[in-house]
């Protein structure tokens, strides 16, 4: 992957709880379920750790980790297919998504 030399790779970016919270915010796309969209822009934009968080605060909003894709797959069906996947995955599945 090449940048612009006008945009930096940013390492070590930090995820307080704030960032996190801010993944709870947005509507779906056309065709989307909104639970099911936010789910998996956080799994995609966080490491375990902070997603970890995000699903704890998930839950706390009363949202919805079986919620299902345009395809008809909850997040833990899709990232079980994922050879990286396997943190979230048992993240999803403590948290008691099936």
């Amino acid at each position: 992957m090449s940048l612009k030399k006008d945009k930096q790779k940013i390492l070590g970016e930090v995820f307080d709880d704030e960032r996190i919270a801010g993944f709870l915010v947005g509507e779906a796309p056309e065709g989307f379920n909104r639970d099911f969209y936010l789910l998996e822009r956080a799994y995609r934009g966080m490491k375990a750790e902070n997603f970890e968080t995000f699903v704890r605060m998930f839950k706390e909003q009363g949202l919805d980790l079986d919620s299902q894709s345009p395809e008809g797959q909850t997040l833990l069906a899709r990232i079980s297919e994922h050879a990286q996947g396997d943190d979230y995955a048992e993240i999803l599945r403590a948290a008691g998504a099936k």
